[in-house]
């Protein structure tokens, strides 16, 4: 499991309508949105069975939907090829769907490549969601393009199978909410991370290896992608490094812009302030500088993907989710605000503003698709 210091424990601040639609009893058991969602995971790993391929029946079989990304090859690779020096065991990838979307080029281009590659791994290509999710007991959902994800992820909820959800989340705030909420109504574990939140410095941070986190600075590449949020699309992987050292609790976020850079920073409740500058000239590695009361440190390397696989492989096979959605929701809500705030010139946004906005649009979406589906 994952080491947390004690400043990473989540704090409550009122009644987190994630639950909107739960019984008065349940939504009574979690107050506050962090501690309420925080509190769901430990109900869910109680009440939930472990996939079918535990580690006392065998292999978890895996679907993956999505091929427009070279994760799921690189996924793919590592769960199904024994030989290989970064194998890792427990799961094997059974069955994928060449989802991709039509409006991003680089997603047409690869798919046909990326097809033949993981059919080559041995695995069974199908047509569509609902025969991936026939065949397997866990998804790996890695359409490269966040906006369908909500609509890709409910059959999955529905038929109760555990799911990994690559980055972005979703393709806005709203959509990540409702990815969140409609899990726990169903009573199904979900999870989503870049990789870098499981760099070794990041990690070891994490874990206090500086004593308390004071502050912390990260950079990455942060291409755009006009379909998607500013941030949403590869600035995701700093953000992501700058929230494993920090931890939640940001309260408020000021965005800058240029043609060349994009800067976030945000104020945490206790004071403390962490930054993000995602790069688009220039040298743009994957890096930062925490700061504690025992010195400072390097953080927000990338370590390859298998750190990540491993994690996923734990979750598939019954653990715990190693990321807390309440922090992954304010992970991009403080996305969201950076971008807010850009908007405005600058202007300071406060992250239960764009929450508040998101969770009401949420709801518009859940009983829209809900209808639909009927």
């Amino acid at each position: 499991m994952i080491r947390r210091c004690p400043r990473h424990v989540a704090r409550g601040d009122g009644e987190n309508s994630v639950f909107r639609g739960q019984s008065p009893m349940l939504r009574r058991s979690f107050r506050g949105w962090r501690v309420g969602v925080v509190g769901l995971v430990a109900l869910l790993v109680a009440a939930a069975p472990a996939a079918s391929g535990s580690a006392e029946e065998g292999t978890v079989r895996v679907g993956i939907i999505g091929l427009d990304t070279s994760h799921a090859t690189a996924f793919a690779k590592l769960l199904n090829t024994a030989a290989d020096p970064q194998h890792v065991p427990g799961c094997r990838v059974v069955v994928a769907c060449p989802r991709g979307s039509a409006d991003i080029e680089s997603s047409v281009r690869r798919i046909p490549e990326y097809t033949d590659i993981v059919r080559g791994l041995g695995v069974e290509i199908v047509a569509d969601v609902a025969a991936v999710v026939e065949r397997c007991d866990a998804v790996l959902l890695e359409t490269n393009d966040g906006r369908p994800h909500l609509e890709q992820a409910l059959p999955v909820l529905r038929a109760g199978k555990r799911m990994f959800i690559d980055k972005p989340v979703a393709g806005s705030l709203a959509d990540a909410v409702a990815i969140y909420r409609a899990a726990a109504q169903a009573g199904v574990p979900v999870f989503s991370a870049s990789a870098l939140r499981f760099g070794t410095g990041s990690q070891a941070v994490r874990g206090g290896s500086i004593g308390e986190v004071t502050g912390c600075d990260t950079h990455s590449p942060c291409s755009l992608e006009a379909t998607h949020p500013r941030l949403f699309w590869y600035g995701i992987h700093g953000c992501e490094s700058l929230f494993t050292v920090m931890g939640p609790g940001c309260e408020s976020v000021v965005g800058m812009r240029s043609a060349d850079t994009d800067v976030a920073s945000g104020m945490w409740k206790d004071g403390r302030i962490g930054t993000f500058r995602g790069i688009r000239r220039g040298s743009a590695g994957y890096g930062g500088t925490a700061f504690g009361t025992k010195g400072g440190a390097p953080v927000g390397a990338f370590d390859g993907y298998r750190p990540l696989l491993v994690e996923i492989v734990r979750f598939f096979r019954g653990a715990a989710p190693p990321v807390d959605p309440a922090e992954t929701l304010e992970l991009y809500a403080f996305m969201a605000a950076a971008e807010a705030s850009g908007d405005r010139g600058g202007a300071p946004v406060r992250i239960a503003d764009v929450m508040a906005a998101a969770e009401a649009e949420a709801t518009r979406r859940l009983e829209a698709l809900g209808a639909a589906a009927r």
